[in-house]
């Protein structure tokens, strides 16, 4: 009988009610998310060391007696400190715990211990402050340390994941079939738990991971391949005539290589047996409007109506303005659809979508609500997608039978890490700007020279430009020197800016409140705006031509790079200063490929390879589960190797039906009803 994962954890032994709200705070509700609870790190207690040996300042494991009982010291605080002397033979360490008689008491005169924790102090003198401590014979092995809660210790979740694979030995279903595992010299499912859980030696922890790993991404990419396959469906917006280049002889300017490639990639799955679904990934300013423009125009051409949804009514103002002036050359019918319009403007444009008199209607969520029906609807495009959930991104799509979607992206991602996040999609990419574009120049100061800064800003100002200045924080926080916006806000409007017209902005503030401070920082009623990383994409301000980051340090460089994207958009020279008190080796390493380099797709790679990918899946509304144990920094090997297994095990078994893929379609399923949620 196999092991039932799906059991509630406040049914296993050692839990019940309190503790269950406790493994659930940890993400833990049933065995199975029990067992995939990996260590955190690990403590060696395998190898104890001689007190000479131990290295200073770094967690080790050192073997002594206790020659010297804990005596009692009194410290002026009233702290109850307890020092013992311990020995291995040769040399000698003092061993001190705080506030802890219990703990004092169990250190016995000339018994053995393993002390675990940071060694200080001199080749002469050595101390170990507040270590953990096991009698000799009891404790040499590599310890899990588990991610804890208040009255859930790592102590506790160690005994209890013990016990549970201690029931799971021999009834563990097993995702990988054992060809696989065969293949690629992977231990089966229960071994690799009880080497990433407990292992003997380093070796077990390495075979572990490296089989969990490969099987956590095999599952993902087995799930967005089904993912993409179930979404090929029947073609029911087919384009049958190429428009691109007419439309291209519209426009006031001429397409870049990439526009062209990536237009031609697109119009030729509009072709194809099965609707597009692609991610048009460029960088600020590389053009991705105009691709839209020519898909939006190619499908109307063909006799279909097209959507445009963003986020933000300004951006929707701002991408209509850019239809309607072409609207004499294109004869297209277009429209702006939002939820600031009238009712009576709001049902006039309904009506027309629904007759097929609009050919292209721009909007915001309002697109999505339940009366807006269309004609036929051949094309949905998301602009700025990462700021919609997947739901709502799919909600659009719903309006149209089978339409052909287009979603665009600003954020530079690796190559390898998009085709994980947009699976189901696939990419073409803008690595091109239009040519004359100029390039925003970018230093990095410290704060002793932030007046001079505000001396620049003003500069600016008073040639009729604009300025932002970006914080970190909304509010002030008292165990922090970081610089609030809101705080900041005012102290710049009654010192070094009295008189000039500043404007705040941060994400707390109402939708309708945020559009107002955008619209006037748009219209020019605002000098200088403060803001937190709200203003990171959504706005267009070409007046505006610096850029002020505080606490750069604080920011991820793809977030850093999209704050310089909201300067530089007109035909003033634009600048991005960044300031940072940061002394930092890493810190420093960071902000100079800000200052080196102006390429996202560059600044991204470093970003993942300095960071790591949580700058790139820390916002959930992409729809991805969070990875328990692979790191795209560093298993893009596994990653690849994965992705080929994938699209070989769908070749053969596309719909994973065959026996011995039965446990990879439940792990598969489970995850496939996550992605679609």
């Amino acid at each position: 009988m196999a092991f039932d994962l799906t059991k509630s954890i406040r049914y296993v032994k050692g839990v019940g009610e309190r503790r269950a709200r406790l493994f659930e705070k940890l993400g833990i509700a049933d065995v199975g998310a029990l067992l995939r609870f990996y260590p955190r790190i690990y403590q060696d207690w395998s190898h104890p060391l001689k007190i000479r040996e131990a290295p200073l300042d770094t967690p080790c494991c050192v073997a002594a007696k206790v020659v010297v009982p804990p005596t009692e010291h009194i410290a002026r605080s009233g702290m109850k400190i307890y020092k013992a002397t311990v020995s291995d033979g040769q040399d000698e360490m003092e061993i001190t715990i705080f506030n802890s008689k219990y703990a004092a008491a169990r250190l016995k005169r000339g018994e053995e211990y393993l002390f675990y924790g940071k060694v200080s102090g001199s080749f002469l003198i050595r101390e170990m402050t507040s270590p953990e401590f096991e009698k000799a014979g009891a404790a040499r092995y590599i310890r899990p340390i588990y991610r804890q809660t208040k009255g859930l210790t790592t102590k506790i979740i160690e005994g209890i994941i013990r016990a549970q694979l201690k029931e799971a030995k021999g009834a563990l279903p097993d995702p990988i079939p054992a060809y696989l595992r065969e293949k690629y010299k992977l231990p089966a499912l229960y071994d690799a738990l009880c080497g990433i859980h407990f292992p003997k030696t380093w070796q077990d922890v390495t075979e572990a991971r490296r089989r969990l790993i490969f099987e956590e991404l095999l599952i993902l990419q087995l799930a967005l391949q089904s993912k993409k396959i179930q979404g090929k469906r029947e073609n029911s917006a087919r384009v049958t005539q190429n428009y691109a280049e007419e439309f291209a002889s519209l426009l006031p300017f001429t397409l870049t290589g990439a526009q062209k490639r990536c237009i031609d990639e697109a119009i030729s799955d509009m072709m194809g047996d099965t609707p597009m679904s692609r991610l048009l990934q460029g960088d600020v300013g590389s053009g991705k409007t105009a691709v839209a423009a020519a898909l939006c125009y190619t499908v109307a051409k063909n006799g279909y109506q097209a959507a445009i949804m963003v986020p933000t009514e300004i951006l929707a103002e701002q991408h209509y303005a850019f239809f309607k002036k072409l609207e004499d050359k294109t004869k297209l019918n277009t429209a702006l659809l939002t939820g600031s319009l009238t009712l009576s403007e709001k049902r006039r444009i309904k009506e027309a979508l629904k007759s097929g008199q609009i050919d292209l209607v721009v909007g915001t969520h309002a697109l999505i609500t339940s009366d807006v029906a269309f004609k036929s609807l051949g094309l949905v495009v998301t602009d700025e997608q990462h700021r919609f959930g997947v739901s709502q991104r799919g909600a659009l799509a719903t309006k149209g039978e089978n339409p052909h979607t287009l979603v665009m992206s600003a954020t530079p991602i690796p190559r390898t890490l998009a085709l994980i996040i947009y699976g189901d999609l696939d990419i073409s990419i803008l690595d091109e700007l239009p040519p004359g574009r100029q390039q925003v120049k970018t230093y990095i100061i410290t704060g002793d020279l932030r007046q001079r800064c505000f001396n620049f800003i003003k500069k600016h100002i008073h040639e009729g430009r604009q300025a932002f200045i970006v914080c970190p924080l909304i509010e002030d926080s008292e165990d922090t020197e970081l610089i609030s916006a809101v705080k900041y806000a005012e102290e710049l409007e009654r010192g070094p800016f009295s008189g000039y017209k500043t404007g705040l902005l941060h994400g707390q503030m109402k939708a309708s409140e945020k559009e107002q401070v955008m619209r006037a920082f748009l219209n020019r009623e605002i000098d200088l705006l403060v803001s937190t990383t709200v203003i990171e994409t959504g706005i267009d301000v070409p007046n505006a031509t610096v850029m002020v980051v505080e606490n750069a340090e604080r920011f991820g460089l793809s977030q850093l790079h999209q704050l310089r994207g909201r300067v530089g958009r007109g035909k003033h020279q634009s600048y991005c200063i960044l300031i940072s008190d940061a002394k930092g080796e890493d810190t420093l390493r960071r902000l100079e490929v800000m200052r080196s380099t102006t390429d996202g797709f560059i600044i991204a790679e470093q970003d993942l390879s300095l960071r790591g990918p949580g700058e790139f899946f820390g916002n959930r509304q992409h729809g991805l589960p969070e990875l328990k144990i692979a790191n795209l920094a560093t298993d893009m090997r596994v990653l690849k190797e994965a992705q080929r297994v994938s699209i070989w095990i769908l070749e053969n078994d596309p719909a994973l039906e065959k026996q011995e893929h039965k446990e990879l379609s439940t792990a598969v399923n489970s995850l496939f009803s996550k992605l679609i949620e």
